[in-house]
């Protein structure tokens, strides 16, 4: 068990004696901080115009500098290229070298690669094959089988 502590039992150490303050020191102390402390040269240049103003206009000001920013990206970066630019660069390639880079790639094409192509720009003349009655028409759309679900 621990014995207990009594601080009136241990005898005191001697301090040396404070010294006093100079005469006068507290009331030539803020003077003398006041000297060591340089105020800024009024026009040094700066940012201090920016904390001269209210904190609206700062904010206006920095979503004037983003939306400058985002413009001046816009305008001077280079404009894509048209698709239909593109896809008359792609008619020039020869058939041939199309055919070879398709087989030489490693990847290979399936039908549903295809079957994402756009449709051809060319419209198809369906008059020239297709000479079907409506009557016709309605006849091989009912011999379809229909499900009960879509009843």
């Amino acid at each position: 068990m621990n014995t207990p502590f009594r601080l009136d039992e241990h005898r005191r150490r001697p301090h040396p004696p404070l010294a006093p303050p100079p005469d006068r020191y507290f009331e030539q102390l803020p003077r003398r901080v006041m000297q060591r402390v340089q105020p800024e040269a009024p026009g040094a240049p700066g940012w201090h115009w920016l904390a001269a103003l209210t904190g609206p206009m700062r904010t206006a000001l920095a979503s004037v500098v983003v939306l400058g920013g985002f413009a001046a990206s816009f305008l001077l970066s280079p404009s894509p290229v048209p698709a239909a630019s593109a896809g008359a660069a792609l008619a020039q390639v020869p058939r041939e070298e199309m055919v070879q880079y398709l087989l030489a790639s490693e990847q290979r094409l399936t039908l549903t690669d295809l079957a994402e192509l756009p449709a051809a720009t060319t419209a198809l003349p369906t008059e020239s094959y297709l000479h079907a009655s409506e009557q016709e028409v309605q006849d091989l759309l009912d011999a379809q089988p229909t499900e009960d679900a879509y009843l």
